[in-house]
């Protein structure tokens, strides 16, 4: 019952990056940097505190997975944050759940399992609920608006979450902190050097600073630490089922919070992703 809580608080802290993100008034590939370089200093404190007798093997194949892995959360992260931009909370994050789908597709290939009648039309289903999500948008609203970029955008992020799932199937033998800590530092030394080219990383008031300490600690260090010390302890198919709190406590922050429009259309083609993805996971 303990480690349930402890995935519930961790996907509802995940559910709510969204609002942080979209009162931190710098570009998208900064707040990315600096969420990544906050957590990476955070855990590396936690190791060195608590220290453990190391279970993690370091080969070769192990280091590589993980360096392509945490560069791909690095720009996934980047591509979510400028979905956030473009986009309400809930188109963002209804399209970035699209990483079950791009995973259902590229398992037969990745990992050799089989695309079954049920998970391919649970794909077709998730396609009809973006339509929906789509179809039921104008392309530039009101403000900085502009949906289609937004849930674009949003997808983009899920293609490379779907690869981040993929790649961390291969490594073995690793624990879920020392997996984290490489991949996060991974992400945030990906994306120094554009950091740098760019030189727009301005911090301006004590108000930023806080919203990003916050979601570089809670939102990334707090949660990935709560996340993989409960997981082990439960069943796959309950932790399936629980990951869904994450984009519906996010669908309801937005709404309550920023008073983001939504619809019955909308609302039914979340309903249609969410329920396909579901449907094909639990296949």
């Amino acid at each position: 019952m303990k480690s349930t809580i402890q995935i519930i608080i961790s996907m509802i802290i995940w559910g709510s990056v969204g609002i942080f993100v979209k009162y931190i008034n710098m570009p998208s590939l900064e707040i990315a940097f600096m969420r990544a370089a906050v957590a990476a200093v955070f855990l590396l404190i936690i190791g060195i505190f608590n220290r453990k007798k190391n279970k993690s093997i370091y080969s070769r194949k192990n280091l590589l997975l993980l360096l392509a892995s945490g560069a791909a959360i690095g720009l996934n992260w980047v591509l979510l944050f400028q979905s956030y931009k473009y986009t309400t909370i809930s188109n963002a994050t209804l399209s970035y759940y699209f990483a079950p789908v791009f995973i259902m597709l590229l398992s037969p290939i990745v990992l050799k399992e089989k695309l079954t009648p049920v998970r391919l039309l649970s794909v077709f289903g998730a396609l009809a609920g973006l339509f929906l999500i789509l179809s039921n948008q104008s392309n530039v609203s009101m403000g900085q608006y502009n949906h289609r970029l937004g849930m674009v955008f949003g997808v983009l992020a899920a293609v490379l979450y779907a690869g981040v799932v993929l790649l961390n199937k291969y490594i073995k033998d690793f624990s879920g902190f020392d997996m984290t800590f490489i991949q996060i530092t991974t992400a945030a030394l990906v994306l120094l050097p554009f950091i740098i080219s760019r030189g727009q990383l301005h911090i301006e008031g004590s108000n930023i600073l806080l919203l990003i300490l916050v979601v570089g600690i809670v939102h990334t260090g707090i949660a990935y630490l709560i996340y993989f010390s409960a997981i082990k302890n439960v069943k796959a198919q309950s932790a399936a089922i629980l990951s869904y709190i994450d984009p519906v406590s996010a669908i309801l922050f937005g709404t309550l919070i920023l008073s983001e429009p939504v619809n019955i259309i909308q609302i039914l083609g979340g309903l249609l992703i969410l329920g396909s993805t579901f449907v094909g996971e639990k296949s």
